[in-house]
């Protein structure tokens, strides 16, 4: 299994950005997946995730900006992030699950696959 994230970079406040992971090895349309992220001192925080069923969570500090889908076509998982602020800076993860549901509150060692990370930088 293999998942490799594109899209990051750096952004003015307010702007957007489109994430993405392929999948390969790997059936995004039947499982649990998830966008992790860590900033510079900051824990990993598990930020937008969706089910086999595509019904999508949000932490709280992205509700409203951020939207996660999949496109089952392409194996492909995205990040929408609108209206961007300097505390979104960090690292971010796609992470994949065996199974097709998604724990109410994510947590690390549920995820069997993981991306190597791209950055985003707001400023």
């Amino acid at each position: 299994v293999q998942l490799v994230e594109s899209g990051g970079g750096s952004v003015q406040a307010g702007g957007s950005l489109r994430l993405s992971c392929e999948a390969s090895g790997y059936t995004v349309g039947r499982n649990c997946m998830i966008w992790w992220r860590q900033g510079p001192g900051k824990k990993r925080e598990g930020v937008a995730l969706v089910d086999s069923y595509s019904d999508p969570r949000y932490a709280d500090s992205v509700k409203g900006r951020f939207i996660i889908s999949k496109d089952n076509a392409k194996n492909t998982l995205y990040l929408q992030m609108n209206s961007l602020k300097p505390e979104d800076t960090a690292m971010y993860y796609c992470a994949a699950a065996r199974r097709w549901y998604c724990s109410d509150t994510p947590y690390e060692a549920e995820y069997d696959y993981w991306g190597q990370g791209t950055q985003v930088t707001v400023s």
